[in-house]
């Protein structure tokens, strides 16, 4: 039986508490990044800066209409029962995910790429992507060429991440044809992560949501 998914939508409601490590508590709270330009609608979820232009990311096997999409991030706070409040509080990004209609989600499937069998998975096993920059994102299929300069510390992607100063660190980045890519940093760093896929009561995707493990998946109500 593979990883069974929590329900998400707690993770971007204003509020929600989970215990955490070392006695701490987290709080999480939604934060905007921008709308990613879907002209294909063909969605890729990777570490942007492994895998722009190496051709390295398959695109999703699950695809949406053409359009443009909102990006969120949930935010996650850590702190100490009894202190005061940190003007400057430490966070992480708990969990990333891509809109693609405001119906509430009633079921989570994994997103896979071509070849991926999810029944094939062992106990608590899950398909994800690989982070080695410690950054995440999502961007259309058609976008794999539109940020030069990744691999020269240059370029559209590096010149919106250096953008961000303070706050959590999320970043919609502007490449050449008019495509977009939101990012973000993947909770406690590199890893491997999996993407989720809700749907409605209808059937219909409402958003893929990557998960980056900082939300312990015992302590989050199911969908």
């Amino acid at each position: 039986m593979p990883m069974t998914p929590p329900g998400y939508t707690w993770h971007f409601t204003p509020g929600s508490a989970f215990p955490h490590r070392d006695g701490d508590t987290g709080t999480l709270a939604p934060v905007v990044i921008g709308e990613v330009t879907l002209p294909t609608g063909r969605v890729v979820a990777c570490d942007p800066f492994v895998c722009l232009g190496e051709g390295e990311a398959e695109p999703l096997t699950v695809a949406v209409e053409p359009g443009r999409y909102r990006a969120e991030a949930a935010v996650a706070t850590p702190a100490r029962a009894g202190a005061a409040p940190d003007p400057h509080p430490h966070t992480r990004i708990a969990a990333a995910r891509l809109v693609i209609r405001d119906t509430p989600a009633v079921g989570w499937e994994m997103a896979v790429v071509a070849g991926q069998d999810p029944s094939a998975l062992g106990e608590g096993d899950y398909f994800g992507y690989g982070v080695d920059a410690g950054t995440g994102c999502f961007h259309d299929a058609a976008a794999q060429e539109s940020f030069p300069g990744v691999e020269d510390d240059d370029g559209p992607l590096w010149s919106a991440l250096d953008a961000v100063v303070d706050g959590p660190q999320v970043f919609l980045a502007r490449g050449v044809d008019g495509h977009t890519l939101a990012g973000f940093t993947s909770g406690w760093g590199d890893g491997c992560y999996p993407t989720w896929i809700g749907r409605d009561a209808e059937g219909r995707v409402t958003c893929f949501v990557t998960d980056f493990l900082v939300v312990p998946t015992e302590r989050v109500p199911a969908a």
